[in-house]
């Protein structure tokens, strides 16, 4: 979980596999780390593993980030399980792009990124409007099999879509699920009179 006070956050997110190989990374970026945190998900199928957060933004705009181990819950098992076999998967050819629209009643929508252990790079994007970025992710994995990329997206307020592109060549398709994680009405009437 990376957040800050409202301001933007820009961070990048390694995982090593010994002292010097990093076998899956993200770059993310939120333009108000309050009201949209970070909430990854990060694969280490194998022992030796650490999880790098660093931020790469300006000294101005610190953030707080927090990691927890969870390496045999079954609410992470159930996670990967429930989206992969429940969820609606699209194929994205590489150099695709994929959009998925939602409606204000989904409060935050869960995401899946994974390949048939080929190589995954996409880029995933939280659009409020048009091409108004609000989040995005840049992601890499070695091996989208056993490292694929797993999130939370909170989606307040109308309008959201989420964007993913396969930054990959065309032989390295993916497959994308895209699901409301928790859906309410949003009691948020700023800006109304």
């Amino acid at each position: 979980l990376l957040k800050s006070e409202g301001r933007p956050l820009k961070s990048q997110v390694d995982l090593y596999h010994g002292p010097d190989y990093i076998p899956w990374n993200c770059a993310v970026y939120t333009e108000d780390g309050k009201k949209r945190p970070i909430n990854l998900i990060v694969p280490s199928p194998l022992s030796g593993n650490t999880v790098a957060m660093q931020n790469t933004g300006f000294i101005e705009f610190p953030f707080s980030a927090c990691a927890k181990v969870d390496s045999s819950s079954p609410r992470l098992e159930n996670f990967y399980k429930k989206l992969s076999t429940e969820g609606t998967s699209k194929h994205v050819q590489g150099g695709a792009v994929n959009t998925t629209p939602f409606d204000q009643s989904v409060d935050s929508v869960q995401i899946l990124l994974k390949t048939d252990g080929r190589h995954l790079k996409a880029r995933i994007e939280l659009l409020q409007g048009p091409n108004n970025l609000k989040q995005s992710f840049e992601v890499y994995s070695s091996n989208g099999y056993k490292r694929p990329f797993m999130a939370v997206i909170e989606t307040p307020k109308d309008g959201n879509v989420i964007r993913i592109v396969n930054t990959a060549p065309l032989e390295y398709p993916l497959e994308a699920t895209v699901e409301p994680y928790i859906v309410g009405s949003s009691s948020d009437d700023e800006g109304m009179t």
